[in-house]
């Protein structure tokens, strides 16, 4: 099991199916209200919001709800001032992580989050401790179904994407970050509207945890970290046998 985003390495180990689907709809609500308080209400002329959208069309969110969401940070008037935060640190195992958030209180979270690095084995650390081994990257993805794999490794090359991943998952197109517009752009006239659009943190190179105690530990601090309502994305930089896995269920 690889870990660098909350999709791959967080998600899917939740076993309660409406707790999960409410935490992802109160990032996603956050997420859609930013979006549409820092640039325009209209999601043609605001790509963040365009992405927010499709995240939250993606998760099955009702159509009233993003409607509010947006319509209250157009507005501006629901009196809560949003901030982008990055905390980084090391978990259990030497495993770098990397935090991305949205809070109003900045103080609340740091202090949140310093908690569960500190009661699961690791450490919070300053600001660039550990996104050296990250790349930022843009990163899009299309549903399986979208195009076959040729006709989208054609289509992102075209577009100047750097890498394209097909598998019966999905399409995966990473490219540079000052080109990630240009390349939505362009596969969105071709393809429709992505799973997703946005920054990602890909780890330059995996740290292999094979105890079963350590990885026990560190999948609880991700989950710690992922439950967390002001915590937007979790990246880690581990892979976990599968053998290890299978034990931890």
């Amino acid at each position: 099991m690889a870990g660098h985003s909350q999709f791959k390495n967080i998600m899917h180990r939740k076993g309660a199916q409406d707790a999960k689907r409410a935490k992802v709809f109160t990032k996603l609500i956050r997420e859609l209200t930013v979006a549409a308080k820092t640039g325009q209400a209209d999601p043609a002329m605001n790509p963040r919001l365009r992405a927010a959208i499709q995240a939250a069309r993606a998760s099955n969110m009702p159509k009233d709800t993003m409607e509010r969401a947006i319509k209250r940070g157009a507005g501006g008037d629901d009196g809560t001032n949003f901030e982008e935060v990055r905390y980084e640190g090391y978990g259990p195992g030497s495993v770098a992580i990397i935090v991305e958030g949205l809070t109003d209180n900045r103080n609340r979270t740091a202090s949140e989050v310093r908690s569960y690095f500190s009661k699961n084995g690791g450490a919070m650390g300053e600001t660039n401790s550990v996104s050296f081994m990250f790349d930022r990257v843009g990163a899009i993805r299309y549903a399986a179904d979208a195009a076959g794999a040729e006709a989208m490794f054609e289509a992102a090359l075209e577009a100047g994407a750097d890498n394209v991943e097909s598998s019966e998952d999905g399409h995966e197109i990473t490219c540079a970050p000052d080109d990630l517009a240009a390349v939505r752009d362009a596969l969105e006239a071709t393809f429709g509207s992505p799973e997703h659009a946005r920054l990602d943190w890909n780890p330059q190179t995996s740290v292999p945890v094979a105890d079963e105690n350590t990885a026990k530990t560190l999948l609880k601090l991700l989950d710690a970290l992922e439950d967390n309502d002001d915590v937007q994305r979790v990246f880690a930089n581990f892979e976990i046998p599968d053998d290890i896995m299978e034990k931890l269920g």
